[in-house]
């Protein structure tokens, strides 16, 4: 059984009088008094550093304290990581997955104990501390097929009912929910409307939604915040298509940046706020990083869709077809439209090989992935499916993926691959509403970003992508700590 209880509470409690707030004091000039602000001191406070790393058995694992020191002048050859709390960028929503059919199928399939386990690995203290949960509106490909919530032809929405959902989506979703004790964000997406509300006549193969359904499509989400919320599960937004430039051979549903701004702007967003859904946070695009740009400028220029547009998504596919990651259109969106927010919806490691769950590189895709978006100004990141069985699955199309935790439903055995580790060393020492803070490297070979927790607390985390052992030193205003990180490793610093 999984056991990386981490005392981090206790760690944090004394690590609270380094508070790293700014200190002001009056200075007279001329006699004029002036505020002056002063960069306190971490002299003697301390670091507790957390490591995984590859060949070894270190997962999340408590491995040096340390205490800040006087800082020297940085050399050349020196690898140095610069903190400046006073500089402060975006709130930090939270870090999550998604249940779907497809892990609520192999959930069902566990015993009770591994379902706690798993459960507990992902949502509590003593695990990685998830606080979001994606959800699909109806079918996507990960599930046993398709399915929508109304009988086919119904424009009148007569017969929705969230049935099937409630035989084992809705019971595992409620039992994660009850774990997670503040900051709850659970949000839905659609993968396609029904068949006949669309061009070409199926759920599959893209297609696009018909005009004469834009608003049955928009009271469809309605209904289905309405059911959800009566299931007592809170729905915190929606975006409004999944991938919505990719014709798959599964679930799918094209719109051009202009169709998806007028169905926000005249059906989506008048229709929540009329049935009082004002709250509810729309999130447009939900789709790569390449083409992003594109859509936050069709759709935030446009003042009428852009004032019910909380913030954009993305996934991170456009390098799995080898391009670059293209982080910088993330920062120019950020720079652009500074009022919107930007949130990683979905991001897996496809290829599924069941020899290969331990595949270190896996997890470095994560780690460069959450530092660098992160580091562009995203404020939440969610994976995809929390849990697949040994075949990465069920999919009903066999796009079979990883996830950061598998079931072998043959054994009842929990599969935890280094992925998850790394996700964790963000999730569960980053609170939400923690606010980024300036963190730079003088060399490429380590990659970090830093948050402040709203109990002063500061969290840095740092990667090793290369083949050898790194030494480092991390400055924070006069004072310095120096650390070694193993090869193919990553820290969480907490100070």
């Amino acid at each position: 059984m999984l056991n990386i209880y981490i005392p981090i509470l206790a760690v944090i409690v004394g690590l609270t009088s380094c508070n790293n707030t700014n200190v002001t004091s009056d200075l007279t000039v001329n006699n004029v008094k002036i505020k002056t602000e002063l960069n306190p001191s971490f002299l003697n406070k301390p670091v507790v550093i957390y490591t995984t790393a590859e060949g070894t058995d270190k997962r999340l694992t408590l491995d040096r304290k340390s205490v800040f020191r006087k800082k020297k002048q940085p050399l050349e050859n020196e690898v140095s990581i610069f903190i400046n709390p006073n500089k402060k960028f975006q709130k930090f929503l939270g870090i999550g997955g998604a249940i779907t059919d497809a892990a609520a199928e192999v959930f069902s399939k566990l015993t009770t104990d591994k379902q706690e386990e798993l459960l507990n690995a992902y949502y509590s203290e003593e695990g990685i501390n998830y606080n979001i949960i994606r959800t699909s509106i109806h079918s996507s490909d990960f599930g046993l097929g398709s399915y929508t919530y109304i009988e086919e032809g119904d424009k009148e929405l007569k017969t929705f009912s969230i049935k099937k959902d409630k035989e084992k989506r809705i019971p595992m979703i409620k039992r994660a929910t009850s774990i997670i004790k503040d900051d709850l964000v659970f949000y839905a997406s659609p993968w396609s409307p029904p068949a006949f509300m669309k061009t070409n006549n199926h759920m599959l193969q893209g297609g696009k939604l018909l005009p004469e359904y834009y608003q049955t499509w928009a009271n469809y989400f309605v209904k289905f915040i309405e059911d959800y919320e009566n299931e007592g599960i809170p729905v915190w937004g929606v975006t409004i298509q999944n991938e919505p430039m990719a014709t798959q051979r599964w679930e799918s549903c094209i719109y051009t940046a202009e169709e998806e701004r007028d169905f926000l702007k005249i059906n989506l967003g008048p229709t929540f706020e009329k049935v009082g859904f004002g709250d509810k946070n729309i999130v447009v695009w939900d789709h790569n990083r390449d083409l992003i740009s594109h859509r936050a400028n069709t759709i935030f220029e446009d003042p009428e869709a852009s004032k019910y547009a909380w913030g954009i998504g993305f996934h991170w596919y456009e390098t799995w077809t080898g391009g670059d990651a293209k982080y910088d259109n993330l920062k120019n969106i950020k720079e652009s439209f500074p009022s919107k927010n930007i949130l990683f919806t979905e991001g897996c490691q496809e290829g599924f090989d069941p020899t290969h769950y331990q595949r270190w590189s896996n997890a470095e895709r994560y780690g460069n992935s959450m530092i660098n978006d992160f580091n562009s100004g995203t404020v939440g990141w969610t994976d995809w499916n929390i849990l697949l069985n040994e075949k990465g699955g069920p999919n009903h199309v066999q796009n079979y993926c990883f996830a950061p935790i598998h079931a072998n439903t043959k054994t009842n055995e929990l599969i935890y691959t280094p992925t998850y580790y790394y996700i964790g060393h963000f999730s569960k020492f980053i609170q939400p509403n923690a606010s980024r803070i300036s963190t730079t490297t003088s060399r490429s070979t380590i990659e970090s970003t830093s948050f402040q927790n709203t109990n002063g607390s500061i969290t840095t985390v740092l990667m090793n992508k290369t083949n050898e052992t790194i030494n480092y030193k991390m400055i924070v205003f006069g004072d310095e700590i120096t650390n070694t990180i193993p090869p193919h490793a990553i820290q969480s610093l907490i100070y």
